[in-house]
Formats: C-alpha cells, sequence, structure tokens
C-alpha cells in the first residue's frame, strides 16, 4: 500500500481531539437530562432506545471522521503496468567562461547574465536531454546529457569565468567537444546553443561547426557584448590591461557567429541589453522546428487510487447519523404509578 498525500496523516491530531470533544458532549447531555428529569423518573421519561441511538451516532461521526482523513492521504493499493515513451531532442548549451564573460555591458554582466538565462532555459524543456559545456582556452563537459534538471542546475551553479584555468576563446575546441558529447550512435535530434563573445582566438570555430553540420547537429548562437568593445574587470579590481599599460578591450565578434549557425542551418540573436532570447530559440526553432526522437522507453507501474472507498464509507456513516437524528420519538409505558401521567419520550 501507498499513499499519495501521506502528510495528510497529521489530521488524525485533530481526529484525537474531536472525538473526545463528541463524548464529552454525550455525557454531557445525559447529564442535562437526568438533571432534567430526576434520577427516578429517568427511566420512566426517556425511551429504552434513546441512549442506544445517541451511542450509535456517536460511532458514526467518529467513524465517518476516520475514514474521512483517511481518505484525504490518498491510499493506494494495486497497480497496473503501463508503457512509458518520452519523446525529445538532445540539447547542449555550450558556454564561454573565459575572462572577457566578467565584462559588464550586460547587466550585472555577461557570465551573470547567461547563467540566469541558462536557469530559465531548464525551467522551458519538456522532456529534453540537456547538456552543458564550459569553454576558455580548452572545453570540457560541465553536464553530460541528462534528463535530471535538478542535477543540471548544480553543475550551472557552478560554472564561473576561474573554472578554467586555460584563457582564451576556443570555440573550435568548444563545438568539437560538444559534438562528442552527444550520443553519436543514437539519431536523435540534436542542438547547440553557443553563448559567447565569439573572439575566436584560434580561428577553428567555422571548421568545427561544418564538422557538426555533417553529423546533422545544428548550431544556434548568441553574441553576447558590445561590438564598440567593453573593459574587462579584474577581481582584485581596476581593469584588465594589456603588456603596454593599456586597458584591453573586449568585442562581440558577429560576422563569425553568423557564418557558424548558417554552416549548421541554426540562427544567430544579438544580445546587447542581456535578453539572450533562450525562450524565443528554444520554442520557436528547437521545439517547433526539429524532429524529436524517443529519448526514454519504460515500464511504469501506475498504483490505482482507493480513496473512493473510505470516502464511501463516510457517506454511508453520516447519511446513517442524519437517519437515527431524524427518528420518530418512540413511545413508552405509561407510569404505573399515576394513570395520568405522560408517555415516556425520548429525549
Amino acid at each position: 500500500m501507498r499513499f499519495g498525500a501521506i502528510l495528510n496523516f497529521h489530521l488524525l491530531w485533530l481526529w484525537a481531539l474531536w472525538v473526545p470533544f463528541l463524548i464529552w458532549g454525550y455525557q454531557r447531555k445525559q447529564t442535562l437530562i437526568r438533571q432534567f428529569c430526576g434520577e427516578g423518573r429517568m427511566s420512566a421519561l426517556v425511551g429504552p432506545g434513546t441512549l442506544l441511538r445517541q451511542r450509535r451516532r456517536l460511532i458514526l461521526l467518529t467513524v465517518a471522521g476516520l475514514a474521512g482523513i483517511l481518505a484525504l492521504t490518498q491510499p493506494r493499493w494495486g497497480f497496473l503496468w503501463e508503457d512509458v515513451h518520452q519523446e525529445g531532442v538532445d540539447l547542449i548549451v555550450v558556454l564561454d567562461v573565459s575572462n572577457s564573460m566578467r565584462a559588464e555591458d550586460v547587466t550585472p554582466s555577461r557570465i551573470e547574465r547567461a547563467r540566469h538565462k541558462i536557469a530559465d532555459l531548464l525551467g522551458l524543456l519538456a522532456g529534453d536531454r540537456f547538456g552543458l559545456v564550459a569553454f576558455a582556452g580548452t572545453a570540457f563537459v560541465q553536464c553530460p546529457l541528462t534528463l535530471d534538471y535538478s542535477a543540471a542546475r548544480l553543475f550551472l551553479n557552478a560554472v564561473d569565468t576561474d573554472l578554467i584555468p586555460v584563457q582564451g576563446t576556443h570555440l573550435g575546441e568548444a563545438i568539437r567537444t560538444a559534438t562528442r558529447a552527444f550520443r553519436l550512435q543514437e539519431k536523435t535530434s540534436r542542438a547547440i546553443i553557443l553563448i559567447t563573445d565569439g573572439e575566436d582566438q584560434e580561428g577553428e570555430g567555422l571548421a568545427a561547426a561544418k564538422e557538426a553540420a555533417d553529423l546533422g547537429i545544428k548550431i544556434f548562437t548568441i553574441g553576447i557584448g558590445d561590438p564598440a568593445g567593453s573593459p574587462i574587470p579584474n577581481p582584485e579590481g581596476g581593469f584588465k590591461k594589456d603588456a603596454r599599460g593599456e586597458v584591453v578591450l573586449t568585442r562581440l565578434d558577429e560576422s563569425g557567429l553568423k557564418s557558424i549557425a548558417l554552416a549548421t542551418g541554426g540562427s544567430y540573436v544579438r544580445s546587447v541589453t542581456g535578453d539572450l532570447d533562450l525562450k524565443a530559440i528554444y520554442l520557436d526553432h528547437i521545439r517547433k522546428d526539429m524532429a524529436k526522437t524517443e529519448l526514454k522507453s519504460e515500464r511504469r507501474k501506475i498504483w490505482q487510487e482507493r480513496y473512493q472507498w473510505l470516502v464511501f464509507i463516510a457517506f454511508v456513516c453520516l447519511f446513517a447519523e442524519t437517519l437515527l437524528s431524524k427518528a420518530p420519538i418512540g413511545s413508552g409505558k405509561k407510569f404505573n404509578e399515576n394513570p395520568h401521567a405522560t408517555e415516556r419520550v425520548d429525549a
């Protein structure tokens, strides 16, 4: 047996308080009747079935309350097997974590804004496998493809610009690492969302994108930053400077990111205000346009709800209690000692 709402067992405390109250009310009523009738005439004035009916009403109310509370716990026993098929796409987000992502031309910073938007994306996923690749001068799989979005959030929270000691922006390595992270033996729909400022220092991004396109992988690129350039804050204060003492500016390279997206049949979105448009890319391009394949198939136990029986018991008890409360007043014997005495009545 299982329970769908086991926390509702706490309501038994209310039932445990309610039952003594019912008993106290029953005893109080008997006391008042005795006081009204007098000890000597109690049996003469009160019909023999009255006390029995009151006790039965008490029992029925007690059982109805208990059955109602147990019904709220949603008891389940017995089950059926159901085949569950989950369809979706394989999606890997490739996130730039190089020092340039500390730039604050996007509020509060490029890296912080990107993380927030990826977290929002996780809330939109509907049965798709999600993975995360972090890259700078090199790349590695931060979160392998998974349907466990809670675990993916934990990996995402650990992403920062100090995650990879090898600095730079190696787009080719990032795309190839994401490509290898897919289960290439499975012919599933696969997409990459690349979030970066696009400063491809190795110049291999386009070649890696064409390799991904040959495998049927689409790449959607999001350029984050300002083409005019923005200084890179230092953790110790001030801004990063080159060997000549000049402030280093990080610029968005839109042309390179557009080429990568077009080479795979994807699309490019520029983000300057901080809105990465991940929702639009996922809903309008990935979820809507890309064919979905079966990602997971399993047999699942479907437990049968049985609360209906307890509700029925509670209803029957309440209905019977109502009938008892409206039962006609029974007649009893007249007083032997007084022929003019009134008939015995029910309380």
